[in-house]
């Protein structure tokens, strides 16, 4: 067996580039707070977090200024984002706020979750729980409901838009 040196501290570059390897799905978090449409691009959701309660979870970093809006909403939408989206994925991660839903028609709940239409999969969610993690905050989302592409009757096919070796790319499952 053989020993490897590790270094004191391992550096933030290094760190995005190994993470860059593992492929990770693209979504919009995205509520109406106050008549204006606000969302985050995230592709640190972890699906599947828990079944009872239904959770999912996602990673927003401390610096965000979205994050504090979209928290205070009492539902929030995740649109899981597929290949043919990865124009809007852009356009939604703008640091600019006023510009991010521009020629974007979202659908909004009676309580203020915002999806993205076309997007294979949307969940509506409510903030259940946050926990401090370094640089990040990581919010728990109850899932409320949940549909598909393939529930309303349209090509189940769309490939999921993954972020991997920092580029936007399609991930198709068969």
């Amino acid at each position: 067996m053989s020993t490897i040196a590790r270094a004191a501290a391992v550096s933030p570059d290094a760190l995005r580039e190994t993470f860059s390897h593992f492929p990770q799905g693209v979504a919009l978090i995205g509520a109406e707070v106050d008549g204006t449409p606000l969302g985050l691009v995230a592709s640190t959701v972890t699906a599947g977090v828990s079944l009872d309660p239904p959770l999912i979870s996602v990673a927003v970093q401390t610096s965000s200024s979205t994050w504090p809006l979209l928290r205070t909403a009492p539902a929030l939408g995740v649109s899981l984002l597929g290949t043919h989206q990865s124009h809007l994925a852009r356009q939604l991660a703008s640091k600019d706020r006023t510009s991010r839903f521009a020629g974007i028609d979202p659908e909004v709940t009676a309580d203020g979750a915002l999806t993205i239409p076309g997007s294979p999969a949307h969940l509506w969610t409510r903030l259940y729980n946050e926990i401090e993690a370094g640089d990040h905050t990581v919010a728990l989302l109850e899932i409320l409901d949940t549909g598909s592409r393939a529930d309303s009757g349209a090509d189940s096919e769309t490939e999921a838009l993954v972020f991997h070796r920092s580029e936007f790319k399609g991930m198709r499952v068969s």
